[in-house]
């Protein structure tokens, strides 16, 4: 989601991304499949920067594409392999404040992290017993990292100074996740944890208790199958709307 509230959606059997108004109206799309710019093969993570410019993550073209809110392309970086800059089938993506871009560069088990003109500034490789497919990823606005930590049923949690910690197990109680991928924060700290193969998103606090949880297996509304994403906005100082991508259901479904 951008700052006037516009979501954008990774379409990506039909290789594009769409763009939509807060309440759903059709904006525009853009994209093709192939390997030239503005061009994808398995677009698989989406961020957009204080700019409003959309940044796509696509884990078979092992690239980072630019875009400005448009669509217009600007930029693209990497290739495959396990140097500085490469990926192997990249994940999520997010952009902190500052523009920096983040990449769960899941072949790879780590976190890269660039400029937004695609130039790396710096990686984390291992924490508490490494990474093992991380793939979704959100930002504060403190510079903190979390990383849902997808095949150790965890989310790790990198701070911008001091050492890496956790939060979670494999399970299905309240704050134990089984295989999470998508993440959110919001402005209180806040993070929402799209618990894929539980059917659920988790609600938990900057200091990584438990709030609350929404979601069955289902087609029903309200219901969810294989939730994978993830967005929140910012309505107000008490109240979020929360934005569920499904991998079964194909909908987006909004949460308040």
């Amino acid at each position: 989601m951008d700052s006037a509230e516009n979501v954008y959606v990774l379409d990506m059997l039909n290789f594009c991304v769409k763009k939509f108004t807060s309440t759903g109206e059709f904006i525009t799309k853009w994209g093709s499949q192939g390997f030239g710019n503005g061009q994808f093969v398995y677009a698989s993570g989406i961020a957009v920067d204080s700019s409003g410019n959309v940044y796509v993550v696509d884990a078979n073209k092992y690239s980072v594409q630019k875009f400005s809110s448009n669509g217009s392309f600007i930029a693209e970086w990497g290739s495959l392999g396990t140097g500085d800059g490469q990926f192997s089938t990249p994940g999520g993506i997010t952009v902190d404040s500052a523009g920096n871009v983040y990449v769960a560069d899941s072949g790879n088990r780590r976190i890269q992290m660039f400029d937004g003109r695609g130039n790396f500034i710096t990686k984390w490789i291992s924490g508490l017993g490494q990474f093992k497919s991380p793939y979704g990823l959100a930002v504060d606005t403190t510079g903190t990292v979390y990383v849902a930590d997808t095949e150790h049923h965890r989310v790790q949690i990198i701070p911008p100074k001091g050492k890496m910690t956790a939060w979670g197990f494999y399970g299905t109680d309240d704050g134990r996740f089984n295989n999470p991928c998508g993440t959110a924060v919001d402005a209180a700290g806040n993070l929402y944890v799209a618990d894929r193969n539980n059917h659920r998103i988790q609600k938990i606090s900057a200091t990584g208790d438990f709030i609350t949880k929404w979601g069955s297996e289902g087609t029903a509304d309200g219901q969810l199958s294989y939730p994978t994403g993830v967005a929140v906005d910012a309505l107000g100082s008490m109240w979020r709307m929360q934005v569920t991508i499904e991998y079964r259901n194909f909908p987006l479904q909004v949460h308040l």
